[in-house]
């Protein structure tokens, strides 16, 4: 369910070629953690057994991609290049770097694999709000959201074998922090991803549109992991859950409405902002007003360290935080009353912008996504949005508060309101 690998193969067959895959392995990855990379790496040991029985070479290159993929090309006698699309300045800066330093006569192809409707063509500029880009997508899906043709097993095999794994090594090259343990309820691979796709579909998405807003109900895809590593595509999930349409016309259209429409507009935000992780990345009326709050007194003040601890004074809050670290995961709607506290009790915005995207980095399986710097709100399937949290970014003015201005406001109260506080507090107390 790839598109850059069925449009490499596309290539490889019409030139009656053999077909390569590597993944480059870089040792450190923004604030991603064991956790990260063991469940890419043990997804990626998947990845090597389906493309063996394809007769498709599965390679794995330890180092950054410029370093490595130019002498594999060249070694190899390679005739073409496709690589998958990221919006972060980081793998946009690996393609870049790759493009120099290939040989000249060597064609390379970025295909948008991930999104559905492909970023550039979903809108040539930067979306205002899931207003302005949902009609664009709607639009376009007719075209895009379509079946995948099969991956066929390759015709044409390589003159040399690839070179056996050594995933060992693999995992000790890497220079992350190994205290943040894997987790247990996921299971990384494309299998187990579309089993809980499939569970999701049966179990839960008949009370999506319900009860996706409540922590204590078992509502959501739990997809995002999946999603973000690549092992489950959104397209499949989207093409799965459209079949209930006809039972659950709401829930589906909610799914979509989160996994497509504001996924789409969290990797506009990033492709067309260079700024998507800072406070120079929001709009101007949000910067005036947080800036004219900075000073204001805030009525808790907490270090990093009291926040990744889960000690602050607010038990829900505490419980979000627990949650994240133990599971990887954290409840959509708890999401963003996580992030908007954070402002609330921290120094500057800037400050609290660098500490809710280092949490959510390091502790969320899903974390260093386009969907954690601008995300969604309460309904999304995916990652916490720092920027819509804290700076406002696809939201409106509200009525102007302390420290908050006129950014949207979230508290304890409002929360109760929504759903048994107690029960989720009680779940997620700490050891």
């Amino acid at each position: 369910d790839n598109w850059a690998f069925l449009y490499a193969q596309r290539l490889a067959l019409k030139q009656e070629l053999p077909l390569r895959v590597c993944f480059c392995v870089v040792p450190k990855f923004l604030d991603a953690t064991i956790r990260h990379y063991s469940f890419m790496l043990r997804g990626l040991q998947e990845v090597a057994e389906e493309c063996a029985e394809l007769n498709i070479p599965f390679h794995l290159l330890l180092g950054y991609a410029k370093d490595v993929l130019p002498t594999f090309v060249v070694e190899h006698g390679v005739g073409g290049l496709v690589t998958d699309f990221c919006p972060l300045r980081l793998p946009r800066q690996w393609v870049e770097d790759v493009r120099e330093r290939l040989p000249e006569d060597v064609p390379f192809a970025e295909v948008d694999a991930h999104n559905i409707v492909p970023c550039w063509v979903a809108s040539p500029k930067q979306e205002y709000s899931a207003r302005t880009i949902r009609g664009k997508i709607h639009a376009q899906l007719p075209e895009f959201l379509t079946e995948f043709p099969p991956v066929v097993r390759h015709p044409y095999p390589p003159s040399c074998p690839a070179e056996p794994i050594a995933w060992e090594a693999c995992y000790s090259s890497l220079q992350v922090d190994r205290t943040v343990k894997e987790v247990e309820w996921a299971t990384p691979g494309t299998a187990a991803g579309l089993a809980v796709l499939q569970s999701f579909v049966v179990e839960r998405l008949k009370s999506f549109s319900s009860h996706r807003n409540d922590p204590n109900k078992a509502a959501l895809s739990n997809l995002s992991p999946w999603f973000h590593f690549g092992q489950v595509s959104t397209q499949r999930a989207i093409l799965e859950v459209q079949k209930h349409r006809g039972k659950y016309k709401e829930s589906v259209d909610a799914f979509v409405e989160e996994a497509v429409v504001r996924r789409e507009l969290a990797e506009n935000f990033c492709y067309y902002n260079e700024n998507y992780d800072s406070m120079q990345g929001a709009y101007d009326w949000a910067q005036t007003t947080l800036k004219l709050h900075a000073k204001d007194k805030r009525p808790f003040l907490y270090k990093l360290q009291e926040l990744e601890q889960g000690t602050t004074h607010d038990p829900l809050w505490n419980a979000a935080q627990l949650q994240m670290v133990r599971e990887g995961k954290m409840h959509g709607f708890l999401r963003m009353y996580w992030a908007k506290k954070i402002l609330e009790w921290t120094r500057s915005p800037e400050e609290a912008l660098q500490f809710a995207i280092y949490l959510n980095d390091r502790y969320e399986l899903d974390g260093t996504d386009p969907n954690g710097y601008r995300s969604a709100d309460a309904l999304s399937p995916c990652p916490a949005g720092c920027l819509w949290s804290i700076c406002g970014i696809h939201d409106q003015g509200w009525a102007e508060r302390a420290i908050f201005g006129k950014i949207r406001y979230m508290n304890y109260a409002g929360c109760k309101r929504k759903f048994d506080v107690g029960q989720f507090e009680r779940r997620y107390a700490p050891h």
